[in-house]
């Protein structure tokens, strides 16, 4: 299979130093690619040692503004994508590339259990960002966030002006194949301890990833997000219109039971045109990819 092993990496040297060595002699014909995001240790010098193929960022731009540059210095059909970190088996590279072959357009390493995860509290956090992606797509989904995950590389390339520069590249890519009616299949992996430092904190990119929340609705489908939303809201103003009927009574609406239910019918507008603009982005995204 025509494939390229692309890998963002930010002071991953340790990491690198596991991982090349392996993938070389996994896969001594594919085409790998380094993104080196402006590291400041051995990096380059690890991958000039294993003759890969590097793109170099003058200053940190972010893993997903890596990963965009390594999906466009690729060339094979399809594009691996792994952590430089050394928590990924190469050797699963090729249950990936298996699973593409039986029709999806993107694979995903799903990791199980909390020993797969960095700590609890990221481990949760996971598992309420699959619980949420679920319940939009209708479909289960074993691990929003795993970095390794295989994708057609024209199709992902359609997608590209999508992803955040950021870290949450994976949930962005994902439910954006989802949302395309591209097939997306999940296979579990193990990882191992990661080499180096971690460049995600917990406070910083948790309130990131908090946000990303509400990003994934409004840009998987708006109206179950707004319209919720839309039916509380009015839903309260309708509360305090009875409430305060009973408390006074006499059957009127008071100002804040009328701004309350103008705010939840605007707020189903607002999703509602939300919706009709989502689809016109999914449809150019395809047209231009076919």
């Amino acid at each position: 299979m025509d494939f390229s092993i692309v890998i963002p990496a930010k002071d991953e040297e340790l990491g690198l130093a596991k991982t090349l060595p392996r993938l070389r002699e996994h896969y001594p014909e594919a085409e790998v690619v380094v993104v080196n995001d402006g590291s400041t240790d051995n990096t380059l010098q690890v991958c000039e040692e294993y003759s890969v193929k590097v793109v170099t960022h003058p200053y940190p731009k972010g893993n997903g503004a890596a990963i965009k540059s390594g999906a466009r210095a690729a060339s094979g059909k399809y594009i691996v994508f792994m952590d430089g970190d050394g928590q990924h088996n190469p050797a699963d590279i090729e249950r990936l590339l298996y699973k593409l072959e039986e029709g999806y357009d993107m694979v995903v390493g799903a990791r199980s259990g909390r020993e797969d995860q960095a700590n609890i509290a990221r481990w949760s956090a996971n598992s309420l960002y699959n619980w949420l992606a679920s319940w939009m797509v209708n479909r289960r989904i074993d691990d929003l966030t795993s970095g390794f995950r295989a994708v057609n590389r024209k199709k992902f390339l359609s997608f590209l002006y999508l992803l955040p520069n950021g870290f949450s590249y994976p949930t962005t890519s994902t439910m954006a194949f989802f949302r395309a009616g591209y097939s997306v299949g999940f296979i579990p992996i193990s990882v191992a301890p990661r080499l180096g430092n971690s460049h995600i904190s917990l406070v910083r990119d948790g309130v990131r990833f908090f946000l990303i929340i509400f990003k994934i609705g409004t840009l998987y489908s708006p109206l179950k997000v707004y319209f919720p939303m839309s039916l509380l809201v009015s839903g309260m103003g309708a509360l305090n219109y009875l409430m305060g009927s009973l408390t006074s009574g006499g059957w009127r609406f008071t100002n804040m039971s009328t701004l309350l239910i103008l705010a939840g019918m605007v707020m189903f507008l607002m999703g509602l045109l939300a919706e009709q603009l989502t689809n016109l982005q999914y449809k150019d995204a395809v047209e231009d990819e076919n």
